[in-house]
């Protein structure tokens, strides 16, 4: 079996129902990758590293993670830190406006429980994933730690997989998170970018430009989405771009990226070429975005899946 090691954080998520109640859930970035892929591609093991805390969240989240299927040896939990929260409102338009409980997020310390063996078995992996949130939430006195399992894993043939997801609030700069993602894209083997982060980052607004950016990088695999604009890719050196039939009915795009990556990433894993890991990832993210929260139902999304990969066939 293919294997993939994710690399972030997920949280307690608190989603805004009515004037004075919430509905409590679980999500992240990197989790909600992990989710996807998982739910589309259950032959692909899937791991998350991360860290937890002891509180009842936190068993809460290690128990999701099971019911996902997604395996825990990686998820480590700490003795003094608990999980991170946030709440989140949709607009009628399905945009996103998120608060953040986040300092004593046990996941801020992933790095002191990774050790030799702990190297040695991800170093084992087909695939390595990460994101620009995964970047900030690590404690900055342990990224180098971070980056030096990076290259051992790289050294070792396992592929590096990063999405530049950026969040200016969480980075003390702008230039603290060009500096990290600058090692990133020097990494990294396959680059999953949004054009709006690029453009709240460095200024860069077109597809044309994001691509010149990268140019210099050894990235193999440029996949560059820009929402109902479609998607550009650059492999081999050979450009394309792929359109999309834009969603009607967006409730809430929490987790539109996510779910692209983790289904495109998966399909990679299990050979199919990129059109086609495209294609199925794009309908997958249109798919999640008309339900509310970064987790779509699991069974009618897994009903709409296999109904594509059979259209697909």
């Amino acid at each position: 079996m293919k294997s993939l090691y994710l690399f972030g954080e997920c949280m307690v998520e608190l989603q805004r129902v009515t004037a004075t109640s919430l509905q409590q859930s679980f999500a992240g970035d990197v989790y909600n990758t992990g989710v996807y892929l998982k739910r589309t591609f259950s032959d692909i093991n899937t791991h998350l590293v991360t860290a937890i805390g002891q509180d009842s969240f936190s068993q809460a989240m290690l128990q999701r993670f099971e019911d996902e299927k997604i395996n825990t040896d990686m998820v480590f939990q700490s003795t003094d830190k608990i999980a991170g929260l946030y709440a989140i409102q949709t607009d009628s338009k399905g945009e996103r406006s998120f608060t953040y409980w986040r300092n004593d997020s046990a996941a801020k310390q992933i790095m002191q429980f990774i050790d030799d063996a702990a190297i040695s078995k991800i170093s084992q992996a087909d695939m390595v994933f990460f994101s620009g949130i995964s970047l900030a939430v690590i404690n900055e006195e342990d990224r180098d730690a971070f980056w030096l399992l990076i290259k051992q894993c790289k050294q070792a043939g396992v592929s590096i997989v990063f999405d530049p997801n950026y969040r200016a609030r969480m980075w003390h700069s702008p230039d603290q998170a060009k500096a990290q993602f600058d090692i990133a894209f020097s990494v990294a083997d396959v680059v999953l970018p949004g054009v709006d982060d690029f453009n709240q980052l460095y200024g860069i607004n077109s597809v044309e430009d994001i691509i010149a950016f990268c140019q210099p990088y050894d990235i193999n695999e440029l996949v560059i989405k820009n929402g109902e604009n479609g998607i550009n890719y650059v492999i081999n050196g050979q450009q394309q771009h792929f359109s999309i039939t834009p969603v009607t009915n967006v409730v809430d795009t929490t987790s539109a990226g996510d779910s692209f990556n983790g289904v495109y990433l998966g399909a990679r894993l299990t050979g199919a070429d990129i059109s086609t890991a495209i294609k199925l990832a794009s309908q997958a993210a249109g798919f999640v975005i008309q339900h509310k929260g970064a987790i779509a139902p699991k069974i009618e999304f897994h009903q709409f899946i296999e109904r594509q990969k059979l259209i697909m066939q």
